[in-house]
């Protein structure tokens, strides 16, 4: 997918109603007040020896770098949000309202705006060593932890 199509679909999302019940189509998981979307997914690295993921890694992070600067010349800059401490108060028995909660499993961080009555990010997303990367984007009207 290009990044003229991850706009594409970020734009999508922000004039799309939230379900009353969370759900999932393909690649769009939405709930109460959010829609959280895998705009691209890598191989896995069950038999690579190390070297494709790192490679993959970097390309996921450049792909995420240059969609934010797309997004920060819409809207401004984005504020950098990290979500380990959002993982840690969630691990230590803290309800963490969705998406966060599900996005502090495997994004570290998140490039982060406030666009009008909604919150939008994106990241990249990785679940364990061996599994996909994504890029991932969030259009949520449930702030921020």
């Amino acid at each position: 997918m290009t990044t003229a199509r991850h706009l594409e679909v970020i734009d999508l999302l922000r004039v799309r109603d939230f379900p009353a019940e969370r759900g999932r189509s393909g690649a769009l998981t939405s709930g109460p007040g959010y829609h959280l979307a895998e705009l691209s997914t890598s191989e896995d690295f069950w038999d690579d020896d190390g070297s494709r993921r790192v490679e993959v890694e970097e390309q996921y992070e450049a792909e995420c770098e240059a969609l934010a600067e797309l997004l920060s010349q819409r809207w401004g800059a984005a504020q950098m949000f990290n979500l380990w401490s959002v993982l840690t108060r969630g691990m230590e028995g803290e309800e963490i309202a969705e998406p966060w909660g599900e996005l502090s499993n495997s994004v570290p961080y998140l490039h982060l705006w406030r666009v009008d009555h909604h919150w939008i990010a994106v990241g990249v997303s990785q679940w364990d060593a061996e599994l996909e990367f994504q890029l991932m984007a969030v259009v949520t009207e449930v702030d921020p932890p």
